[in-house]
């Protein structure tokens, strides 16, 4: 009788590139050593769950203690938390986890590197992310500009609509045509939708191409641009086809983000997704002054995938979810 588990102790990725992963990760900390950014360490597991309705925490419990604990989706809340207290320029590397995400980009435990740059401008943090990328993917980035697009423009020349105009049904046609059968969904589900399937999969081919400008509804824990505030101040880096970063110039208004954090967890409810506490702990944090700044994540998984040139996330991780 065969061995149902035969082979699968053994890692997936190469020793090859688990070496290349290993040397990048170095490269990663002395990037930031050399800019004087504080590496900083956070818990993996937390009290309150994430309120996005696009992202889903794991819920953990332990031995003789009924009280729920979640694996953080994102240092973000945490983070936050050091800045308000003072602790200037940080980054992280760490797990994360976010159940149900699966695919060839996706994985439901992978590392992120986060870092966040007090006084800092959109503009110059799209400048670091593009150098630190271009370090860690080498010669595949070599002679790569940097390319800077509109949220607008991108869908225009992608998927031939103003996704700020164009009506629901609109939308509902694109999606259909992209091969979507499932329910239509709300406006930003569509637009999420034609992102993944149409836009963004032509982005980044000849540049590292940051849209920039996304709708004020996808703010999440940004801004609004005050000279547009139908739009957020947010973008995302793309690299042949694959997002690698999502940024924002980060929203310090305690109230305006716990309305945010109601909404979302409206919509949770109303999607069937169940919905939890906030982190008050945030807000608490928000409220008594978070520094002006900006953040980013960057996936490093992905990003090693580009640098090794491999065909999915599987091939760049030691164990997989379903070996783990």
């Amino acid at each position: 009788m065969s061995d149902p588990h035969s082979g699968q102790w053994r890692a997936t990725a190469t020793c090859a590139t688990l070496r290349q992963r290993a040397r990048l990760l170095a490269t990663t900390r002395e990037f930031f050593a050399a800019r004087a950014v504080l590496e900083v360490d956070t818990p993996l597991v937390v009290n309150a769950p994430v309120s996005d309705v696009h992202l889903h925490s794991a819920r953990v419990t332990f031995a003789n203690d009924a009280r729920p604990f979640y694996l953080h989706t994102s240092p973000e809340y945490a983070m936050k938390r050091l800045l308000a207290g003072g602790s200037g320029d940080i980054y992280q590397i760490c797990h994360v986890v976010r159940a149900l995400e699966r695919g060839r980009l996706h994985n439901a435990e992978f590392t992120l590197v986060e870092w966040y740059r007090l006084g800092w401008t959109l503009d110059e943090l799209i400048e670091e992310v593009a150098a630190l990328v271009r370090a860690l993917l080498g010669s595949s980035a070599a002679g790569r500009p940097l390319r800077r697009l509109s949220y607008r423009q991108a869908f225009l020349e992608h998927a031939g609509l103003d996704p700020f105009a164009a009506s629901q049904a609109q939308l509902t046609a694109a999606a259909r045509a992209a091969g979507f059968a499932g329910p239509a969904g709300g406006r930003d589900e569509l637009l999420e939708l034609l992102m993944s399937t149409c836009v963004g999969p032509q982005l980044g081919k000849s540049a590292l191409t940051f849209v920039h400008g996304y709708p004020a509804s996808q703010a999440a824990l940004a801004r609004l641009d005050p000279a547009d505030p139908h739009t957020a101040l947010r973008f995302e880096l793309y690299c042949d086809g694959v997002e690698l970063a999502n940024g924002f110039h980060e929203l310090a208004d305690a109230a305006e983000q716990r309305a945010r954090f109601g909404h979302d967890l409206a919509a949770r409810r109303q999607l069937g997704l169940g919905a939890a506490a906030l982190d008050e702990r945030l807000l608490a944090a928000l409220d008594s002054g978070l520094p002006d700044c900006c953040g980013v994540a960057l996936g490093f998984d992905r990003t090693v995938m580009l640098a090794v040139g491999a065909g999915s996330i599987d091939s760049v991780l030691p164990f997989p979810i379903e070996r783990a």
